[in-house]
């Protein structure tokens, strides 16, 4: 200001000297004044301007060694500026006239001086870079990272004029367009790059993160320096200078998290590690390839409890707790360094969690829903990892959906075992059986219909039937705010499993083996029996059931039966008479061929149906075994008296082996042809005499059996044409 003061009394000492000689402005001031004053300006401001220059060359365009500090520079530009900016107000208040009257020699000088002003304030921003350079340095030197990261934003304001918008247009203008412009630029990058490159180091030196591998084992160190408040400075200027956090969330995801969900791990917490200066976290963990299925079914068995993996994630976030600082710069924009961290991360490590480590944990038993707090455990964490700024509760929500769906999990997962072990039954073999109501005798059951008959059945439907009776015990006394049992229609599924999957697994052996028929059909009749003494716990759809189980069994007993009467039927078709006067000895082996299988047959259901059920299928096989038998006889056109005779044997031996296949001989009569059989047999011998008898004018024992034209054509072959024949054949209507 004394400079300014001095400028301005040798400008009015001009004024005074040359008086109006050269024309004055009605203010009094003389042009001649004003040029000898801007000149003297111009003189200081180039010398000034010309020593700047040198000083900013030297070290942005020659790189020679300068020693020179900025601060005398920013100051002389202050005065300078602060000079002529009086000058140009004192030219405007009071020369305004003067200079309107001059001729345009005295504009130019007025425009040179703002020229020159303009020029002053480019060299003073340069100024102020160099000597932000040369803070930096510093800073640098008394290793203060934040306030080297400080000085950085500054100095990116000044060379990219985004520090405020203070910088004139002009000046940037000019500025940008210098030759050293590039090369302050340069010199920013490497100073950016040198203090990432440095922050880099010193966080590596604060948190070391260590990998060994082994032939079939890995080990992980954590190591995290105890210094929280100088861990935190670099761990915020590092962000601030936008670190990317991906390769420490990559290792934190692989070789941390994944195994801890994934893998017994054995872990070792030391809160006084390197003489009590860090904390240390020591992962250790099998890293052998599973290559078979058995190994396979041997990791989910070690696969680790859901409450460890949850204590382990914990300690693992909170042995690196103190880098997570809160972030206002850079690309943090308030977040905090988890959350940064999160990015990267959360969505594979709550995908693995949930899938590999929560639902397997989900209980499938009652027992085990009713003392489990995996619920709560999961709510905690996830409060945890909210604090720890790890997840967004509010957008993160997978933890908070396996809360909310927990019980849809474990009645999935109960039915899911329920089911598993009832198949696990179903594929067991049904030879494999047993006796069961072994004092319920025919005519008890008889008597009460709610008796279960003595019979076999496979012991694997005994297990089916303890399993749903287990299903029907769980306790439901428990169930909150009216939630649904869990186990509500299982016991419905479980049967119409057992219907639909039996015979699909038994397929071959139940078309094949009569006695798996057979004890297929007792097991559908033992569960019938189960369901209708359970009528009152509201078994699902009660009725169908009941029907669908005795049809199923009836059916594939049924088509047991059909099979073995094709048996029979295909041995009857070799039933040839090879001469009408002898019968020879084929009809016989075949007969007895066929009484052989049904005592094969009798051997393998005897003990096993139930004796009402076993009368009435060997009822079924004996009526057309018998009947084709009798249609033979009535095939032939004549009857010697010899094969008479031996027919009459031939249909002894069925007469007497057929009974023994019953438990009481008298049950054959419930043949339907059993008794046209034994009528046969009586009119091979009889004469036309008994002929007349037996029919009785329509009224005696042979009509329940025969048609007239049925008695009439055997009378024919069995006797002669004779007047005799004639007659009796006549009373025959």
């Amino acid at each position: 200001m004394v400079e300014s003061k001095v400028l301005l009394e040798a400008f009015q000492e001009h004024q005074q000297q040359q008086g109006n000689s050269n024309g004055t402005s009605s203010g009094g001031i003389s042009i001649d004044a004003v040029k000898s004053a801007i000149a003297k300006m111009v003189v200081r401001t180039e010398r000034f301007q010309g020593r700047v220059r040198k000083h900013i060359d030297d070290n942005y365009t020659e790189f020679m060694p300068n020693h020179t500090t900025p601060d005398i520079f920013l100051d002389k530009s202050s005065s300078l500026c602060d000079e002529i900016g009086e000058l140009l107000a004192s030219l405007g208040n009071e020369g305004h006239v003067a200079l309107g009257d001059a001729s345009g020699e005295l504009a130019n000088s007025s425009r040179d001086l703002r020229e020159l002003l303009l020029g002053l304030r480019v060299s003073e921003h340069m100024l102020k870079l160099d000597d932000l350079f040369q803070c930096i340095e510093e800073a640098k030197a008394t290793k203060d990272c934040l306030v080297v990261l400080d000085l950085m934003g500054k100095l990116r304001g000044l060379i990219y004029s985004d520090g405020g918008g203070d910088l004139p247009a002009d000046v940037e203008r000019i500025f940008q367009s210098l030759e050293c412009y590039e090369s302050i630029k340069v010199k920013y990058h490497v100073q950016a790059h040198l203090l990432q490159q440095h922050l880099q180091e010193r966080f590596d030196r604060l948190l070391q993160l260590q990998c060994k591998s082994f032939q079939t084992s890995k080990c992980v160190t954590l190591l995290v320096s105890k210094d929280e408040a100088q861990i935190q400075d670099i761990v915020t200027a590092l962000f601030q200078e936008r670190y990317s956090p991906a390769k420490l969330c990559a290792f934190l995801l692989e070789q941390c998290i994944e195994p801890l969900i994934l893998k017994p791990v054995s872990v070792a917490y030391n809160d006084q590690a390197k003489d009590g200066t860090h904390l240390e976290l020591q992962l250790s963990y099998a890293i052998k390839e599973v290559e078979t299925t058995t190994a396979q079914q041997q990791q989910l068995l070690l696969r680790p409890h859901y409450a460890e993996v949850l204590q382990h994630l914990r300690l693992l976030w909170q042995t690196l707790a103190s880098i997570n600082c809160s972030l206002s710069g850079g690309h943090g924009n308030g977040q905090h360094v988890f959350g940064l961290i999160g990015d990267e991360l959360r969505d594979r490590m709550l995908e693995l969690l949930v899938d590999q480590c929560l639902l397997p944990a989900v209980p499938d038993s009652m027992e085990e829903y009713q003392k489990s707090t995996l619920r709560d455990d999961v709510q905690q964490f996830e409060l945890f990892l909210a604090d720890m700024w790890i997840i967004n509760p509010d957008q993160d929500v997978a933890l908070s959906k396996f809360c909310r769906n927990f019980d849809t999990y474990y009645r999935s997962r109960l039915s899911a075992r329920v089911l598993d072990t009832a198949r696990e039954i179903i594929q067991r073999d049904l030879q494999d059986m047993t006796q069961v109501a072994a004092n319920n005798l025919p005519a008890n059951v008889a008597s009460d219909p709610f008796l279960f008959p003595r019979c076999m059945i496979s012991k694997s439907v005994q297990d089916y039937v303890k399993l749903m009776d287990r299903t029907l015990r769980q306790p439901a006394d428990n169930l909150v705010d009216d939630a649904p049992n869990p186990l509500s229609g299982v016991v419905g599924q479980l049967l119409e499993t057992y219907i639909d999957e039996v015979p699909k697994v038994h397929k071959k052996l139940l078309q094949s083996i009569p006695q798996q028929s057979a004890l297929f059909h007792n097991n559908c009749l033992y569960l019938t029996h189960w369901v209708a003494q359970h009528a009152s716990k509201d078994i699902d759809a009660f009725p169908s059931l009941v029907k669908t189980l005795q049809s199923t069994g009836s059916k594939y007993l049924r088509v047991q039966i059909s099979f073995q009467e094709s048996i029979l039927m295909d041995i009857m078709n070799g039933f040839e008479f090879d001469s009408p006067h002898t019968l020879g000895t084929a009809p016989l082996k075949l007969v007895r061929q066929c009484l052989r299988q049904l005592e094969l047959l009798k051997n393998v259901w005897q003990q096993v149906l139930p004796e009402k059920v076993y009368n009435n299928s060997f009822c079924e096989l004996l009526h057309p075994f018998a009947n084709e038998l009798v249609q033979r006889v009535f095939k032939l056109r004549d009857i010697s008296a010899t094969m008479a005779s031996e027919l009459s044997d031939l249909i002894d031996v069925v007469l007497e082996k057929a009974p023994q296949l019953f438990h009481d001989p008298n049950e054959v009569v419930q043949v339907r042809s059993w008794q046209k059989l034994q009528q046969l047999k009586l009119m091979m011998n009889a004469s036309l005499k008994e002929f007349t008898e037996l029919w009785c004018d329509g009224a005696g024992p042979l009509t329940a059996n025969y048609q007239a034209n049925e008695v009439k054509h055997l009378i024919r072959a069995l006797f002669q044409d004779t007047d005799r024949r004639a007659k009796a054949i006549t009373q025959i209507v």
